[in-house]
């Protein structure tokens, strides 16, 4: 099966598909789930795929991943590298590139899919393995939960996934309560009166109102969020004008924030819109600013009991040399939403993906920066033992849930 599972991880790898496009992947993943047994469900939230494996009473194990790539032109000089172009959403042709590695959490969870189906006979309960669309939107887990998963198919009594990771591969990392930030993002437009840059009193600069704005939202969280909570706020888009000499009639931003609770959230949100409201009419601004908050997703809180529980098992499978505590991060995922949707406790960890070598010697010199990290157009996780443990780990992980029939003929 190794064999078979690197083949497919290399094919996933080299066709790339952006957010709500992942046609091709999600039918590959089809495929691969029925002649297993599962009751498989397509275009679920879009291109989401559901698989069932209902193997007597017992408790419903949920275990996810995404599918979707990122519009990342790809350097790692690998013989399976991605050339792949699409159209995104905004029209324009980008390059696409599994840089989060998504490709190594669809093939995982098929590995341990396989695993779990032919040894029906040790375990009973109900497999529920969903394979999420446009994680990286933040929008399909709940593009899911609108579409009826949690009525359609069982509720689940856990919520287990893992995520890949700059660590050294064969690494399992973990946290208990918040583990990964929530995410919201504004795409703003400033409103001004455009005029030839000669004469910028008969004008209302977007520009400079834009310049102001950022200096302004960059004082929130040091100053209004307390120093014992963690929150970044980005401005990362600011587009304005055409030419040197012409001042234009709007500016528009895309603001990033990560923050851990839901009270720091609002805070931050609610200071973000005073400070573009007062900006804009300190400026003089003819209209008020356009405020479109989107790719929200809430923070990934990991119950703390189901942790431990999950934790167990992981460190019996692995040792403990093996599986380390990791601090919270301020990346996001909208993994939370099944559990906050459903009830049911969320358990997310970390698989290392970097050769243990490069990775052992980059921190030997000091100098982690030379590491790939998700999203960089080089990350590109080691094979081998990045698969087989994350294989591993779900197996492990859902047998800590499911109801054992005879321990001795597990895989």
């Amino acid at each position: 099966m190794r064999h078979r599972l690197a083949d497919l991880y290399r094919d996933l790898h080299e066709h790339p598909e952006l957010s709500l496009q992942e046609h091709r992947t999600a039918r590959q993943v089809a495929e691969f789930l029925r002649p297993l047994g599962f009751e498989v469900t397509e275009n679920v939230g879009g291109t989401g795929v559901v698989g069932l494996l209902r193997n007597g009473d017992g408790p419903v194990v949920m275990v996810r991943s995404d599918l979707d790539a990122l519009p990342v032109r790809e350097d790692t000089g690998l013989t399976y590298a991605s050339t792949v172009r699409a159209t995104g959403a905004d029209g324009q042709e980008v390059p696409v590139m599994h840089a989060c590695g998504h490709d190594m959490h669809i093939t995982c969870l098929l590995g341990a899919a396989t695993l779990l189906a032919e040894s029906a006979g040790t375990w009973s309960g109900t497999l529920l393995a969903v394979f999420q669309p446009a994680e990286e939107l933040a929008r399909g887990a709940q593009d899911m939960v609108d579409d009826g998963l949690f009525e359609r198919f069982p509720v689940p009594d856990v919520v287990l996934g893992q995520h890949v990771a700059p660590l050294p591969a064969g690494t399992i990392a973990y946290g208990s309560g918040p583990i990964m930030a929530a995410t919201d993002t504004a795409n703003v437009v400033l409103h001004g009166r455009g005029g030839h840059g000669s004469r910028p009193e008969s004008t209302i600069d977007p520009v400079l109102m834009a310049a102001h704005v950022i200096t302004r939202l960059q004082g929130i969280i040091p100053r209004e969020i307390a120093a014992s909570e963690a929150a970044v706020l980005t401005v990362g888009r600011l587009q304005a004008g055409t030419k040197d000499n012409i001042i234009p009639d709007r500016a528009e931003l895309g603001i990033n924030v990560r923050s851990y609770t839901e009270q720091t959230r609002r805070l931050i949100r609610s200071a973000i819109e005073r400070v573009l409201h007062a900006e804009a009419e300190a400026s003089a601004a003819p209209e008020p600013p356009e405020i479109e908050w989107s790719s929200a997703a809430p923070p990934t809180v990991n119950d703390p009991e189901a942790t431990a529980r999950t934790i167990t098992a992981l460190t019996a499978q692995f040792g403990s040399h093996h599986v380390v505590v990791q601090p919270p991060v301020t990346a996001s995922e909208d993994v939370g939403v099944f559990g906050r949707e459903c009830g049911a406790p969320t358990v997310f960890w970390f698989l290392g993906g970097l050769d243990p070598d490069e990775f052992t010697a980059a921190m030997a010199q000091g100098r982690p920066e030379l590491l790939p990290t998700n999203h960089s157009p080089y990350f590109a996780p080691v094979i081998e033992p990045t698969l087989t443990t994350g294989v591993q780990a779900l197996v492990a992980a859902a047998f800590a849930w499911l109801t054992p029939q005879n321990q001795a003929a597990r895989p």
